[in-house]
């Protein structure tokens, strides 16, 4: 059911954004002084985080959590074009709403403006290549985890071909 598919992508993305706002901000606080311990504290809570989203929501949407990874599911044929839309209006809303909570949580304004320039040539790499990692994660995570329902079209969906040995392979529940 797309719907239940589409609920387990808002609260995933929804809390991968609070971890990462609701860390980054702990670290800051933690270590004002330090932005290299900052910069771990963050990622090693965001890194924890995102492994535990994708245990538990992957086997109900494929725990995409990002837009790219829904759009390789699509070009890989495992979304129809409705669906993979559907999925980025979730995740944009699930962003928004983790990053709001986070926001809250730490008795910040509900919604601020950065005032840091965040873009070059390294940024925009790094992102390729983080997004390029959470593909392969959820990937083969979801290729290996036995699937919640029944393989049908209401299945959840892997970035990965439905044909690969590895998804004929799983056993389905009934």
């Amino acid at each position: 059911m797309l719907a239940r598919r589409l609920a387990a992508e808002f609260v995933g993305t929804a809390l991968l954004l609070l971890a990462v706002v609701g860390s980054g901000i702990a670290a800051q606080r933690l270590s004002p002084n330090d932005v290299g311990l900052e910069l771990m504290e963050n990622s090693i809570a965001t890194g924890a985080a995102l492994a535990a989203i994708i245990l538990a929501v992957g086997p109900m949407s494929g725990a995409h959590l990002n837009p790219a990874v829904s759009l390789a599911d699509r070009l890989l044929g495992g979304l129809t074009w409705r669906e993979t839309v559907a999925y980025w209006v979730a995740q944009v809303a699930g962003g928004t709403v983790g990053t709001v909570v986070a926001n809250l949580m730490f008795s910040l304004a509900p919604v601020t403006i950065s005032t840091k320039v965040r873009s070059g040539p390294g940024l925009w790499l790094a992102e390729v290549v983080a997004t390029f990692g959470l593909l392969l994660v959820v990937s083969a995570w979801c290729a290996q985890a036995a699937p919640v329902w029944p393989r049908s079209q209401s299945a959840p969906t892997s970035p990965l071909p439905t044909g690969s040995p590895r998804q004929q392979a799983l056993p389905t529940r009934r």
